[in-house]
């Protein structure tokens, strides 16, 4: 249960928890403070980081899942991002995999627009959208004790799709940027793979 008092989470820590111990882990990264957030916590070479793709990081998520069904992907992303693509969900849950996790980083406002506040503070459950969709597991994350044991199960085999909900505190820290090249992300991601580029 949560403890009301405590201090809202920040988005820095729980990432950078979460990739802590990522091992051969995929990560994408959606638009904005969500690929910050991943540069932040060291830049890697199995890293896609996504620019001017609003909306498409878990899906991006599920083709790599699907082409790459040995090794764990996770995405992560922001509440304005997954709103946007709520027929991704409906996609994933469909498609099944069994290797694809989505970390929406949920601090109830869209921050890359002016931190105008989201439709996740005014009710809409992304938790709920995804369990009633038919992900596996579907939950809302409020403590670093419970983003901790999440980062410890991020390795093991699941049933099918999974998604966490993390809110966090609508703050917007100095941005940590990776390369805003498309094509040499995506050939350094390709060659991470073992895979020819170009």
């Amino acid at each position: 249960m949560a403890n009301p008092d405590a201090a809202p989470l920040a988005r820095r820590a729980v990432v950078a928890t979460l990739l802590k111990d990522r091992g051969d882990m995929l990560v994408v990264s959606g638009l904005g403070s969500a690929t910050y957030d991943v540069h932040a916590a060291g830049d890697h070479d199995g890293n896609y980081y996504l620019w001017g793709a609003m909306g498409g990081a878990a899906l991006v998520g599920l083709g790599i899942a699907q082409a790459q069904a040995s090794r764990r992907v996770l995405v992560i992303t922001g509440d304005g991002e997954q709103l946007m693509a709520f027929g991704a969900l409906a996609t994933i849950a469909v498609a099944k995999p069994t290797n694809l996790d989505i970390v929406v980083i949920d601090n109830q406002h869209f921050g890359e627009t002016g931190m105008q506040g989201s439709h996740t503070g005014r009710g809409i459950d992304l938790a709920k959208v995804a369990e009633v969709c038919g992900f596996a597991t579907a939950e809302t994350l409020k403590e670093m004790d419970e983003v901790e044991a999440l980062a410890g199960t991020l390795q093991a085999k699941a049933e099918g799709p999974r998604l966490f909900v993390i809110k966090v505190a609508a703050e917007n820290p100095p941005r940590s940027l990776p390369s805003r090249d498309a094509v040499y992300v995506k050939n350094r991601f390709r060659a991470h793979l073992g895979l020819p580029q170009g």
